[in-house]
């Protein structure tokens, strides 16, 4: 089999994503910037990791040339790594909007088109890439203007890339919305976001997952968004 490709799999999404796909069998090569205990565990149970700062452009570069260098092919790419900067982060408004943008649309713009001949297949719909957009790319966000408009433009990429590298690879995206809580986050504030969705619960790391799961076993779906929103565009 060949590997997949997680970026950011560090916590969170990206390492139920990387656990569940390892216990399926699948070979994993991961990201990570921060190094966390449980990438340990991903790791032995084999696991390739490599630590990187995906906004460092000389790192991405080293990185794509190993890539190519260690990998035959690749069965999938998920562009997982994000980061979530509000406008009034503390730092100029300007590097908030390039990193949104970099780590968001940048580098999986430059990862895409450095990598599809790995991804090249004689099955149609044989390989994928998958983008981890957000709900707020279609609703907007007051406070996070950047990041929005960052997972909107990888939105944006899923269409331009799925025309580009059809019919042998499909490209789609999953727009999450409110699928893990944080351990800080009070009741009050888990009250208040739960409320925003028809069905009000977070979706929990499983139900991403399976998203990730139906995508790679789907053979005709290209160019489209899986929005795991809970309902909420409708309230």
């Amino acid at each position: 089999m060949k590997p997949i490709l997680i970026t950011g799999v560090g916590r969170r999404l990206g390492l139920a994503t990387a656990k569940a796909l390892l216990a399926e069998g699948w070979p994993i090569i991961g990201t990570y910037r921060t190094h966390y205990p449980e990438l340990d565990e991903l790791r032995s149970h084999g696991a390739v990791l490599y630590r990187i700062d995906l906004l460092d452009a000389q790192a991405l570069t080293t990185f794509i040339a190993w890539l190519r260098h260690e990998c035959k092919g690749l069965r999938a790419i998920v562009h997982n790594a994000s980061d979530w900067l509000a406008d009034d982060a503390g730092l100029p408004v300007t590097e908030v909007f390039s990193r949104m943008m970099g780590i968001h649309a940048e580098v999986p713009y430059q990862l895409n088109l450095a990598l599809a001949d790995l991804l090249d297949s004689d099955e149609i719909g044989g390989a994928d890439i998958i983008h981890v957009t957000d709900y707020v790319a279609q609703k907007g966000s007051a406070k996070h203007i950047a990041y929005a408009a960052s997972k909107a433009a990888l939105e944006n990429l899923t269409l331009s890339f799925a025309a580009k590298l059809a019919p042998t690879i499909k490209v789609n995206s999953i727009a999450p919305a409110m699928m893990l809580f944080n351990e800080q986050d009070d009741a009050a504030y888990r009250e208040k976001t739960l409320a925003k969705a028809l069905l009000p619960k977070a979706g929990g790391d499983a139900e991403f997952v399976y998203a990730v799961r139906y995508l790679l076993h789907s053979r005709y779906m290209t160019g489209s968004c899986l929005n795991l929103d809970g309902g909420r565009a409708l309230k």
